[in-house]
């Protein structure tokens, strides 16, 4: 067997050099304890001498009673390096907007160094705490221990993956709902869905308190929630003369940079046009003390974003302009539900919802769905510039009267 650290694992070595953090280090204090990160360490350099990964992906590997929450992992030397002839990762649901308290982060340490290789990654890109490494005889014991600490395992597979969201109200004065309440009434709602998957493919919520989107929810989230307001952004004309006299060029670095260029200052008041407002949050961030949302808040949901897997990777887009979200939120659910019901009956294997809408059409989705079809909806204007009638009968009578029907 290979030798790591030291002289063992020369590639890896040089992964230590430079200003930052290594993850090699991190592995190689953590080989002095556990066999695991021993053959870890060994495997990965060999992978990187061969240019080679000896990883293999898949089998049918869980918890009794859910069929996501646990990836398999093997490798496909068993015999050279034993100890991580399995290495199955655990998904474990965070709590909303990550906030932990020191005794609780020790306990899944603990629990982890007892049933597995004590390797975690805090967070995977779905959110999910990440416990990486463990045999199978030891998932049981481990997720036992873990649900007795009160944490639950995330989703995984073809079902909805693990809601997740921005700090939101807790430390952030832009949002415009709560994001913590909504992913915690998510995550417990839709348990059924989150464990045993029957989807198509995934789905994921994710939840933005405001525009700025710090989960970065239109780019990775099947539904984007992405707080927003309706009334007039919130000016105090001092403060924004305040900020031009610190320094601040308001025309230069403000108005001209306004998307829809909606604002204008006349060296003594800041002036917004409110009604094309995209809501972009550009002069917010700029001029904080100056600016800020409008009272009437909700959000804005958005459908369809996913990384480049089957079709390319592909941005959120609007599906209802705005809706208050208050608990329960059954507006939200009911709307989530019915899409469900669509994507279901009619998606394809691994196909997103994002796609799916793409194959059948925005109308017919729209329509299936029970939504009217809005001007908010439309990604881009159509790049044709005729429109064509027919003229249909209406079903009353053989001699009903002839009206137009866009196409």
């Amino acid at each position: 067997m290979a030798q790591s650290g030291n002289n063992g694992t020369p590639l890896l070595d040089e992964l230590e050099k430079g200003p930052w953090p290594s993850f090699v280090t991190q592995i190689k204090e953590q080989a002095a304890k556990n066999a695991m990160c021993k053959d870890l360490l060994a495997l990965l350099e060999r992978s990187y001498r061969e240019k080679v990964g000896h990883w293999k992906h898949g089998g049918i590997v869980g918890v009794l009673g859910y069929g996501g929450g646990v990836i398999g992992r093997y490798n496909d030397l068993p015999e050279e390096y034993p100890h991580i002839a399995h290495f199955h990762t655990m998904r474990v649901n965070m709590p909303s907007g990550w906030f932990y308290t020191s005794a609780s982060l020790r306990t899944i340490c603990d629990i982890w160094e007892r049933h597995g290789s004590g390797l975690t990654n805090m967070h995977g890109s779905t959110g999910d705490i990440i416990l990486l490494g463990t045999t199978t005889d030891q998932l049981e014991p481990a997720f036992r221990e873990l649900t007795e600490a009160g944490f639950d395992l995330g989703g995984s597979g073809s079902a909805v993956r693990t809601p997740s969201c921005c700090v939101g109200p807790a430390r952030c004065e832009w949002a415009c709902y709560d994001t913590l309440h909504l992913t915690n009434d998510l995550t417990h709602t839709f348990q059924d869905e989150l464990h045993r998957p029957a989807f198509p493919y995934k789905f994921k919520f994710k939840c933005s308190g405001c525009p700025n989107d710090c989960v970065a929810a239109i780019a990775r989230a099947d539904m984007s929630i992405i707080g927003t307001w309706r009334d007039d952004i919130k000016i105090d004309q001092a403060e924004v003369r305040a900020a031009a006299q610190a320094g601040l060029d308001i025309h230069r670095d403000v108005c001209a940079r306004c998307p829809t260029q909606c604002m204008e200052w006349d060296g003594n008041t800041l002036a917004i046009d409110d009604a094309n407002c995209v809501k972009c949050m550009h002069c917010i961030n700029a001029m904080p003390k100056a600016l800020a949302p409008g009272d009437d808040r909700g959000a804005t949901i958005l459908l369809g974003s996913k990384a480049p897997i089957v079709q390319g990777a592909q941005l959120s887009a609007v599906l209802v302009p705005f809706v208050k979200l208050e608990p329960p939120y059954r507006e939200l659910k009911d709307l989530v539900q019915r899409i469900w019901d669509f994507w279901c009956e009619n998606g394809k294997n691994r196909e997103r919802v994002g796609e799916l809408v793409q194959r059948v059409g925005l109308g017919n989705f729209l329509e299936a769905i029970g939504v009217e079809p809005l001007p908010e909806m439309l990604a881009y204007p159509r790049d044709n510039p005729y429109v064509f009638y027919e003229e249909y009968l209406e079903a009353e009578g053989d001699e009903g009267a002839a009206e137009p029907a866009a196409q």
